[in-house]
């Protein structure tokens, strides 16, 4: 089970590396955001799912009910996440922002 556990938390920490690198390197808001709707979100759920395997590996009622909490955390990161991230780029759009177009010339949304 520590064997699992380890590589999801290194899963975790080089989606959230890959992320970090995308936030810096990418050139416009829209391309930032895709970045962080997918490879954070896949970051986070896989540090969660470590922490609930790790906390199950006990097999008694306090730890199972503290699994079941992590679960739930688990769910609504899935969840929130991308919801938020669609929120914020239709939030540019609406404005007014225009998406980068490679050779410098922008496009109107």
């Amino acid at each position: 089970m520590d064997i699992v556990v380890c590589i999801l938390l290194g899963l975790g920490l080089l989606f959230f590396t890959g992320g970090t690198l995308g936030l810096i390197r990418l050139p416009d808001v829209y391309s930032r955001l895709h970045m962080a709707g997918k490879i954070d979100t896949m970051g986070s759920i896989s540090l969660i799912a470590a922490l609930f395997l790790n906390e199950i590996e006990m097999f008694d009622m306090a730890h199972l009910l503290v699994g079941l909490k992590i679960l739930l955390v688990l769910f609504f990161q899935f969840l929130a996440s991308p919801t938020a991230c669609h929120a914020m780029v239709d939030a540019c759009l609406r404005a007014g922002l225009a998406p980068w177009v490679k050779g410098g010339q922008r496009s109107d949304p």
